[in-house]
């Protein structure tokens, strides 16, 4: 865009920003350090090319260095503290906020910052009330990946697992730097459980870093990937976003109200 198709943009009814959130950190030995990265960008591509033209929602410049610190001891990752990434965040909000979008949709595809953006999200919705803040994680919500992927794998394929490497090699195979990923996990190597009633991620989950759990840096079992499930874990990835935005841009989000909040009495 140039600037005046900028403001024409931000002056549409519901415009729409999509920020495509990934990092740059290690994903095992066959998977590069922008995989995160590269699927927010190309899965968003392909969702927007899948809405009608006249749709007022545009794709901004990804964030390519994200908070990555539970992978730090693997060489490649760089990560942002989480101070300086909410400022980051909160800096440009607030800047297309004042510009007048409407609404700002965080395309995220690295797990380790979920609640981080969901924070800055109600941050900088109380900073500027009339600006939609959505943070999503891609993997998230979308009900065909239980039927495409084995429970234990839904449920331990953290990081550049089954799911990653399938869509990997699927979407740029060239990426995938060798068969590593092939091999399974030595029988004999020691597997580290969570306490009983804890967890991973989910409802009780501990703050985990990558050496805790993994000698190569994949978390789950990646030695069956294929292309084919790729294609179709894409398909459903872009079938999910695309019902999502084409909702979202048909409502009238976010509610426009004046005055103080109501005291319960």
């Amino acid at each position: 865009m140039t600037w005046p198709e900028a403001a024409k943009a931000a002056s549409e009814k519901g415009s729409t920003l999509v920020w495509p959130f990934g990092a740059c950190e290690q994903h095992g030995p066959h998977l590069p350090l922008i995989t995160d990265t590269f699927f927010a960008e190309n899965i968003l591509i392909k969702t927007l090319e899948c809405l009608p033209e006249e749709m007022p929602i545009w794709m901004m410049p990804s964030q390519s260095i994200g908070f990555s610190p539970e992978h730090q001891a693997f060489p490649g990752t760089l990560s942002l503290s989480a101070k300086v990434l909410i400022s980051l965040v909160t800096d440009v909000g607030e800047q297309i906020a004042s510009m007048g979008f409407k609404r700002l949709i965080f395309f995220n595809a690295h797990g380790g910052q979920i609640g981080l953006l969901q924070a800055v999200s109600r941050q900088l919705r109380i900073q500027c009330p009339s600006l939609a803040v959505l943070p999503c994680f891609i993997w998230s919500g979308v009900p065909e990946l239980d039927d495409l992927l084995p429970e234990k794998e839904v449920e331990e394929g953290l990081h550049a697992a089954l799911a990653e490497t399938s869509l990997m090699l699927h979407m740029s195979k060239d990426l995938v730097r060798n068969d590593s990923y092939l091999e399974k996990k030595d029988p004999n190597e020691e597997i580290v459980r969570t306490p009983k009633g804890w967890s991973l991620e989910g409802s009780s989950p501990c703050a985990w870093l990558t050496e805790d759990l993994s000698s190569t840096g994949v978390i789950g079992d990646a030695s069956s990937s294929n292309s084919e499930l790729g294609d179709a874990l894409e398909n459903a990835l872009i079938n999910h976003w695309k019902s999502l935005f084409m909702s979202l841009l048909a409502s009238d989000w976010p509610p426009i109200k004046s005055g103080k909040p109501v005291s319960p009495s």
